[in-house]
């Protein structure tokens, strides 16, 4: 696993776009997935040091993706910070019950999710 590898899962564009330019300026090695199925098998296959997730995707939601990485043997000691537009406190609880690493809200600054991802590979 190289921390060095990031995923980054969602489904708009324009936040996958910022994500991928920011995380490759700074040599990481981006994969892009549009939803939980693509996820699960680039992330398989690739095993990322780090997964930013999304909750509200279709096909396989954020929250069943989650549990799947972290029901995989492979990627048990993989981050994954959910990125997400719901920001109730109940939403933020069940994601660290479910074990997250790190829970942003959208909108969120490309620099602060970049500050976080350097500071958890540490």
């Amino acid at each position: 696993m190289s921390e060095k590898k990031i995923l980054i899962v969602d489904d708009e564009p324009n936040i996958v776009m910022s994500l991928e330019y920011a995380f490759k300026k700074r040599s990481f090695q981006v994969f892009i997935a549009r939803d939980g199925t693509e996820a699960l098998e680039i992330a398989g296959r690739e095993l990322p040091g780090v997964i930013l997730l999304d909750i509200m995707m279709p096909k396989m939601d954020g929250y069943e993706t989650l549990k799947q990485i972290r029901g995989n043997e492979r990627l048990k000691k993989t981050k994954v910070i959910f990125l997400s537009a719901k920001s109730k406190l109940t939403d933020i609880e069940k994601g660290l019950n479910m074990g997250i690493d790190r829970y942003i809200t959208k909108p969120f600054s490309i620099k602060k999710v970049v500050g976080t991802v350097e500071e958890m590979i540490k």
